[in-house]
């Protein structure tokens, strides 16, 4: 596997003048887990530049019991240039697995359930949950939609009683070892993987 570079030295000089860059970043070097493209950018816009190109893709995730997994997942759909995250329940989570992506992402925290379900509803969201579950739908006989926001739950608890009843399918990610389920951020990657698969790899 090839080795990641995860940071730059100052930037030799003349530097670059457009507003885009940041002059600490350019005199002093960049450390930040971005693309090459991003180097010596501010976060503002970085953000502004994924905001052009991010795809309708939604993810929600309950956090009542402050998961640890929380930051692993929006990491993951800072890989994948979701259009939104969706943060039910408490609003502080355990930020150093996102390693800053968080920053880079739009973020919506919500009080309740039927808050999110409201506002799922009028942006005319398909709410799918993701839970091994009795009765749920194998992710590999699943057909995402473009429009989807895909919930996970906290890691052990899974999805709440209250989520399962406004989401239209629960899908289960298919398993053949002797564990019960997978880690909840690991599940996140997969499904997000399989949606881009559907709506965008194929095109």
């Amino acid at each position: 596997m090839e080795k990641q570079i995860t940071g730059v030295g100052p930037h030799p000089k003349p530097w670059p003048t457009d507003l885009k860059y940041d002059k600490d970043l350019l005199e002093n070097g960049d450390s930040h887990n971005v693309i090459d493209k991003y180097r010596y950018w501010t976060v503002t816009a970085v953000k502004a530049d994924l905001d052009k190109t991010r795809y309708p893709l939604h993810i929600a995730i309950e956090n009542w019991q402050h998961d640890f997994n929380i930051g692993t997942i929006v990491r993951a759909a800072n890989a994948f240039n979701v259009s939104a995250i969706h943060i039910i329940g408490k609003r502080h989570f355990n930020r150093r697995g996102a390693m800053v992506t968080d920053r880079y992402m739009n973020i919506i925290f919500h009080q309740s359930v039927d808050e999110f379900a409201n506002l799922m509803k009028a942006e005319k969201k398909h709410i799918i949950a993701i839970d091994i579950v009795h009765g749920a739908l194998p992710l590999s006989e699943t057909k995402f939609s473009k429009n989807s926001v895909l919930v996970f739950g906290g890691e052990g608890p899974g999805i709440s009683e209250q989520m399962r009843k406004i989401s239209e399918k629960i899908v289960m990610i298919e398993q053949y070892g002797s564990t019960r389920s997978v880690n909840v951020g690991v599940a996140a990657g997969i499904a997000m993987y399989v949606w881009m698969q559907q709506n965008v790899l194929t095109k």
